[in-house]
């Protein structure tokens, strides 16, 4: 079953290779994204060489919606971006994909279904496709070499819809807790004291200052419990060298 989460679906239009609706479901699913619409397949559904291509992703296929017509693909959604990378004479707003992706974000925050068309690879959208859409997403390129692989313009679309939800990357790269004050003051006494011991602060007139120093050092890291744990076993363990004689 396609997820519950809040997000547009990704409609292909007349896609020709399944390769390329492979690539477009993994770059799909790489940005948690899993309502893949396809209307008209050139060589069918299902499609090997898709499965294939999907790699992980093989449960967009599975779950994937097949249309015959564009208007039936977009029967029932409010609201509906053309990728395009060529200018046409329809007037409709033209946006870049973050401002898109942004835009879509603030519609399904309001409820609306929202999705984005993506054109056969030959020669992307026709007119009468673009017609059906409320805004046209362009994506910046070399004007000189403005054509997009398909799995290429779902995985930029992606990837600027994740960017309106980027807390899962976050998480991913999450900073474990960090250590409460009195385990690094526990910390900072355990290192003064051992320093202290060992003739560190030296000469006397100096060693406040320096034990000031330690104690701004020790404040200035992000320090999480289990670097306290680590610091005090190696201050330990160093003590119980020197001591093994």
């Amino acid at each position: 079953m396609p997820s519950t989460t809040p997000q547009p679906a990704f409609v292909l239009i007349r896609p020709q290779m399944g390769e390329n609706i492979g690539a477009a479901a993994r770059a799909m699913w790489n940005f948690g994204l899993d309502r893949m619409r396809i209307t008209a397949p050139r060589d069918g559904w299902p499609n090997s060489r898709a499965v294939a291509m999907a790699s992980g992703a093989g449960r967009l296929l599975d779950e994937a919606m097949i249309y015959d017509t564009t208007a039936d693909a977009l029967s029932d959604c409010h609201y509906t971006y053309a990728t395009t990378a060529r200018p046409r004479e329809l007037t409709k707003p033209v946006l870049t994909p973050e401002e898109a992706m942004q835009d879509a974000a603030a519609r399904i925050a309001r409820g609306e279904k929202v999705a984005v068309m993506f054109g056969p690879e030959r020669a992307g959208l026709e007119n009468d496709d673009v017609a059906q859409a409320n805004a046209i997403i362009s994506v910046p390129v070399n004007p000189q070499f403005a054509s997009l692989n398909l799995g290429q313009c779902v995985l930029l679309t992606a990837y600027e819809w994740q960017r309106q939800h980027g807390s899962t990357l976050r998480d991913a790269f999450a900073q474990p807790d960090l250590a409460e004050t009195i385990e690094v003051q526990k910390l900072a006494e355990h290192y003064e004291d051992t320093l202290g011991q060992a003739g560190f602060f030296f000469p006397d007139h100096k060693a406040e200052s320096m034990k000031l120093n330690l104690r701004n050092l020790w404040s200035r890291m992000p320090l999480t419990s289990h670097d306290v744990r680590m610091l005090h076993g190696m201050m330990r363990q160093m003590v119980r060298w020197r001591d093994r004689d």
